[in-house]
């Protein structure tokens, strides 16, 4: 049996040798077996085109191998005197767990490259097909399996997946493994080695993921005996070691499939469920299209008049029309609109922009199309947020992708379309780069990056999380943790048949923005058997927002989970975890809080909130369609739960949760009005005597007001100090209003869209939300009654009221002037805080003569 190997090409690399180009080539290690493609000398997007075959000396031991793939720099072809002839590119660890059983179950995959070490340089991706061959049929597929991977659409999974290579099976000496240890915060027990079953892998990803490393390194046979072998484990959670002391940690050898011994009695298909994966989520960017108008429209039957026409423009799922087109009847139509899409490389969809009749309603023919294929050169790059000029494109009864490609390409025109049809359509497209396609809630993102590289800022630290343990978990669960942190996704082993499971394992993602959050979920892994519409079942979920952290500081605390049923709020468990960020560029993090948190685009050129919506829904949707593609998959309810997609959907209990937000929001405001109420009215004489005091200090030295304001502020900042929050927030029980909710108003929530309940429910339901919004319309009309009575003042719709308020405003005005500014103000305050003996029961004029001002209810209907 072999293992074939295909380099297609890759993608951005890092240019080398102070030029902007590097002559690349790769190389690929296998079980020992070495072998290297042809150098492809100033290309930083490189194409080789060629297949690398290896030996499987023990198919049985596949799984436990990997497949080392590094792009390297070939300096000798320019400097043949060079010391180091080899410059690092990038690598790519791929499993043996992930490699196709024949050609036609592989696909061709593009692989994130991967740094070396934490302050490596590398950038771009690579593309790779790797599948088995038997050996009766080594020459004779290669070649046609090779142009069978030319042809087939490039899938992007979201990076490679790294495993850890396992010693053979047999008689060794226990291994040494040396732990190098950052934190000294957690408790000792927290970081106990994998080695009883869990997967110690290192994976070092475009992000900066950096896990555990096990890798065997051959013993030397000097002395004739099998010599220990040393093993590098990076964990947050171990107390550290004494000075100059190392720890030693015996670890029995095991087989090759030791690393899966909690999972014996499953399945081959079940046992890759199980395994821990690197996922990154797939390369979005903004299609803009203007549709600005149409000549020469023909309708779709010979003698009738042409309809009312739009233009119907599909891509994908994603499916916008234009209103009818201006002026209606005419064979020259004008729309001028503009629609924003999703698209994803590698550009799987095409645009299809059809021009439709409505004959009647619901009733739509098609008069002509345009396929465009969503790449360059068809669909340009827009970078710089610059002007993208329109082309016109000829329409068409029926042309195939190729067809419509040739013709967008050459601006030819088909003959057999040329003798009958001759309408055109003018279009505008772009692929908005310098926008950041939001997949999640802006509340708590964790990108906030544009599409295009070149705009990307530089990272300002590092986020190092180690997901330790659960306890608590309750009943026989199979639990593993998903994180997701930017465009990497991680997910935990699956441990079988526990309800304190202990998985250890650390992850590091590089921090471009503090206002940022990172999102840790428990799930049960119910896919375990391969049960027919088997999901996974929500644990609880975690976020932290890295704004919280300080610099350097390790947090191991106990997270709670929780879990919102229509039964009500359930504690599922604790989830213990490590967290550390660390700062490399303070003066670029403190910056950042005085730039705008989205891309420059967002502000310059901004979408409607409506469309925002429907593009993050769209974003949403495509990020679980491709990370639901990955082996193992990352199911659609598990990317929904991380990504909350239903989040924006009605829920009465999240609506009493953000009204009570409010109220408190605006009782600080209230409790200073109630204060000052009190001191108008003496409650506390020595108080009031100190503000009269305070009062007249100011008028007299009023250059003093803002620097007192300021010092008080600076004064109540020192003094809450002391009470900073100590922990991360974890989520509100309280604030969420979860633990008061009625059991019908969590069975709302949880209903489907469109509803699934039956009539009388419905019927119930929306007679409260009737209630509810009737109580919330009283409201908005009053605060609408206040202000309207405002702008009456001078609108003369009371023709005494505004007589009496610009008599009174010209006395003010000459009194002010006349009067020094201090006096006016002396005799204002003192009139305010006069003793209750001085003032009247009844409510004062200037407030009787607002209420009098008429408003615009008495002209509703």
């Amino acid at each position: 049996m072999k293992l074939a190997v295909e380099v297609a090409d890759a993608a951005e690399l890092s240019a080398k040798d102070g030029a902007s180009s590097c002559n690349a080539f790769v190389e690929v290690e296998f079980d020992g077996q070495r072998q290297r493609t042809a150098t492809r000398p100033g290309d930083l997007s490189p194409q080789w085109n060629e297949t690398l075959l290896f030996d499987v000396r023990d198919p049985a031991r596949l799984g436990a191998l990997t497949v080392d793939v590094s792009v390297q720099h070939d300096r000798s072809l320019n400097d043949h005197n060079a010391l180091r002839p080899h410059v690092f590119l990038g690598r790519v660890r791929v499993s043996g767990e992930s490699v196709a059983r024949s050609p036609d179950e592989a696909f061709l995959q593009r692989f994130p490259l991967d740094k070396r070490g934490l302050f490596s340089r590398v950038s771009g991706d690579i593309a790779l097909r790797l599948y088995l061959l038997p050996d009766a049929r080594d020459g004779d597929c290669v070649a046609q399996d090779h142009a069978a991977a030319a042809a087939a659409p490039a899938m992007d999974t979201g990076g490679g997946q790294q495993q850890p290579s396992q010693p053979a099976a047999g008689n060794l000496d226990p291994e040494r493994m040396v732990r190098n240890v950052f934190s000294g915060e957690a408790p000792a027990g927290a970081a106990a080695a994998s080695a009883s079953g869990g997967p110690a892998v290192e994976t070092k990803g475009k992000s900066g993921h950096d896990t555990r490393e096990f890798r065997s390194i051959p013993a030397s046979s000097a002395g004739g005996g099998n010599e220990p072998r040393r093993h590098t484990l990076h964990a947050m959670a171990a107390p550290p070691p004494p000075a100059g002391q190392t720890v030693v940690v015996p670890k029995p050898a095991g087989p090759a499939g030791a690393w899966h011994s909690d999972a014996h009695s499953l399945s081959r298909e079940g046992l890759t469920n199980t395994r821990s994966k690197v996922y990154y989520s797939p390369k979005l960017i903004y299609l803009k299209v203007s549709v600005i108008a149409a000549q020469d429209l023909i309708a779709a039957d010979k003698g009738r008049p042409l309809a009312p026409t739009i233009a119907k423009i599909q891509m994908g799922s994603q499916i916008r029309r234009t209103r009818p087109g201006q002026p209606q009847g005419s064979a020259n139509q004008a729309w001028n609109e503009e629609f924003m899409f999703v698209a994803s490389e590698p550009f799987e969809d095409p645009l299809v922009v059809t021009v439709e009749e409505k004959v009647a309603a619901g009733r739509d023919e098609p008069i002509g199309r345009i396929i465009i294929p969503v790449a360059s050169p068809y669909v340009p790059r827009n970078d710089l947020a610059k002007s993208i000029p329109s082309k016109w494109f000829n329409l068409s009864r029926g042309m195939t992708v190729d067809e419509a490609a040739a013709e967008a390409t050459t601006g030819t025109k088909h003959r057999e379309h040329s003798k009958t049809f001759a309408s055109k359509i003018h279009l505008r497209m772009s692929l908005e780069t310098a926008y950041h396609v939001l997949d999640e809630s802006t509340h708590y993102s964790s990108d906030l990056q544009p599409a295009a590289k070149k705009l990307r800022k530089s990272a300002i630290g590092v986020l190092e999380v180690g997901i330790l343990s659960a306890r608590g978990l309750g009943g026989n669960k199979s639990p593993y943790c998903v994180a997701k942190y930017g465009s990497k996704w991680v997910r935990t082993r699956t441990l079988l048949g526990t309800a304190a499971p202990a998985w250890n394992e650390q992850y590091t993602w590089e921090v471009f923005d503090l206002s940022t959050v990172i999102t840790v979920a428990v799930f049960d892994n119910n896919h375990l058997h391969h049960s027919e519409g088997a999901k996974d079942q929500r644990i609880g979920k975690v976020r932290v927002r890295l704004a919280t952290l300080e610099s350097d500081r390790v947090y191991t605390h106990y997270y709670p989970l929780m879990a919102l049923t229509p039964g009500g709020l359930k504690k599922t468990g604790e989830l213990h975890l490590a967290v550390r960020f660390t700062c490399t560029a303070w003066a670029n993090m403190l910056a950042q809080y005085g730039r705008p948190l989205l891309p420059k685009m967002h502000y310059s050129n901004p979408i409607s909130v409506l469309q925002l919506d429907y593009l993050r829904f769209q974003a949403m949707q495509m990020v679980a369609t491709r990370l639901g593609r990955s082996e193992p998959p990352l199911h659609r309810e598990v990317v929904e739960y991380m990504l909350d997609v239903d989040s924006h959907m009605f829920s009465l209990r999240r609506s009493k949760a953000n009204f009570y937000r409010i109220t408190s929001l605006f009782s600080g405001v209230v409790a200073v009005g109630k204060w000052f109420d009190g001191i108008c009215k003496w409650k506390n004489p020595l108080t009031t005597i100190l503000v009269h005091v305070l009062f007249l200090i100011l008028v007299c030295y009023p250059e003093l007001i803002l620097p007192t304001v300021f010092l008080y502020l600076f004064m109540i900042g020192v003094w809450n100090y002391r009470r900073r929050p100590r922990k991360p927030p974890h989520m509100d029980t309280v604030l969420s209003h979860a633990e008061q909710a009625h059991p019908d108003e969590l069975d709302e929530e949880f209903d489907t869209f469109p509803t699934s309940k039956p009539s009388d429910v419905v019927r119930m339901r929306y007679d409260r939300l009737r209630s509810v919004a009737g109580r919330v319309q009283t409201v908005v009309g009053d605060l609408a009654m206040q202000g309207e009575r405002a702008q009456s003042l001078l609108s003369w719709r009371d023709p005494r009221a505004t007589a009496i308020f610009i008599t009174m405003s010209l006395v003010v005005a000459v009194v002010l002037y006349i009067t020094p500014f201090q006096v006016v103000a002396v005799v204002l305050g003192l009139f305010m805080l006069r003793h209750p003996r001085f003032r009247s029961k009844q409510p004062s004029v200037p407030f009787n003569f607002y209420k009098r001002l008429p408003a615009k209810g008495d002209m509703l209907l």
